[in-house]
């Protein structure tokens, strides 16, 4: 048997894609995404996050400038082509190349990002960067064992279940369940062209709606 090899550490790098561009993350980003997550919801959107809801700008500046300097993180701006303005950030996290493991998280999606396709081509980009350019073996996807629309998400973008890691963690001084879901290299040749054809702007009406939905759920 072939023994199997680490993988290349993650560098900073830019996706391009045909609805959304993720690029690393800076202080430049902090205006549009603030203005993309403020008001009345923003605490739901930080509902299953590590940190809080920031108070203003000047908070949230703050936490883009310690997530963009993040020991082991990689943070993604996600930017929409067509306004040019970033609407969301997620990371590369738990990097393991001497395992070719790694997890997405840190996700927040803001106003004009958060379920439509901008959402899907993220991870899209993100899964083929981890297969095909570092090619690694395991892509992971945890949350809150309570937070449904996270599990609901994974499911959907093609992520297999495999379980809850009970007191796993203390977030915000509560505890934590966590589930625990993966996409394998095994998997990516299978699900690649299903994200693909939902990409197709074929899939989508004038007003940006799918026509079908992403069929990656197993």
């Amino acid at each position: 048997m072939k023994a199997l090899q680490p993988g290349p550490a993650p560098q900073t790098v830019t996706l391009e894609g045909r609805y959304c561009r993720l690029e690393p993350l800076a202080e430049r980003h902090a205006e549009a995404l603030y203005a993309a997550v403020e008001g009345p919801e923003i605490e739901a959107r930080y509902r299953w996050l590590p940190s809080q809801a920031p108070a203003d700008a000047q908070e949230h500046l703050q936490q883009i400038v310690d997530a963009a300097n993040h020991p082991g993180w990689l943070y993604f701006a996600v930017i929409d082509r067509q306004s040019g303005l970033c609407g969301g950030r997620q990371a590369f996290m738990r990097i393991r190349p001497a395992d070719r493991s790694i997890e997405i998280g840190g996700v927040l999606w803001g106003r004009g990002i958060a379920r439509t396709r901008i959402a899907t081509e993220g991870i899209f980009l993100s899964a083929r960067h981890v297969f095909e350019d570092l090619g690694y073996r395991r892509f992971e996807w945890k949350c809150n064992a309570l937070n449904t629309p996270s599990r609901q998400a994974a499911a959907r973008f093609g992520f297999t279940y495999e379980g809850v890691f009970r007191q796993d963690m203390i977030v915000k001084g509560e505890s934590r369940d966590t589930a625990w879901f993966s996409m394998l290299d095994s998997e990516w040749p299978a699900l690649k062209p299903v994200y693909e054809a939902w990409l197709d702007p074929a899939n989508f009406h004038a007003d940006g709606t799918a026509r079908t939905r992403l069929g990656t759920a197993r």
